[in-house]
């Protein structure tokens, strides 16, 4: 069974950073393809960024510039650097993982742009 443990969301100021981290169990994690995926009140589950097995990264036309996916295979662990936030990126963001058993989704973490 795999599971996805998201960290790192929390209160910022417009402009801040944070860094969100998806710790997965699974041993293959690295032919997963990982990715971040946001959900805002009232809004649909979006796409953030993905990144491959391979290291090869795919960003929202929003995110490009400013957001950073990255995974560490050594530590099963899938990280978004978020800099220059934007009240408008406030969200739940979920970590997703597509995986040969499956596809799975963290529970989630919170992040609210706001001064």
């Amino acid at each position: 069974q795999v599971q996805l443990v998201e960290s790192g969301g929390g209160l910022v100021q417009p402009g801040g950073s944070l860094r969100l981290s998806c710790a997965a169990s699974g041993s293959i994690f690295r032919v997963w393809i990982m990715g971040w995926y946001r959900q805002a009140p009232g809004k649909q589950r979006e796409l953030v960024a993905i990144i491959t097995s391979g290291g090869s990264t795919n960003y929202a036309d929003s995110m490009k510039g400013r957001f950073t996916i990255s995974r560490d295979n050594a530590k099963n662990t899938v990280y978004l650097q978020m800099n220059n936030l934007k009240p408008e990126d406030t969200a739940v963001y979920y970590c997703h993982a597509n995986s040969p058993s499956g596809a799975y989704w963290g529970q989630g973490t919170q992040v609210t742009v706001s001064s």
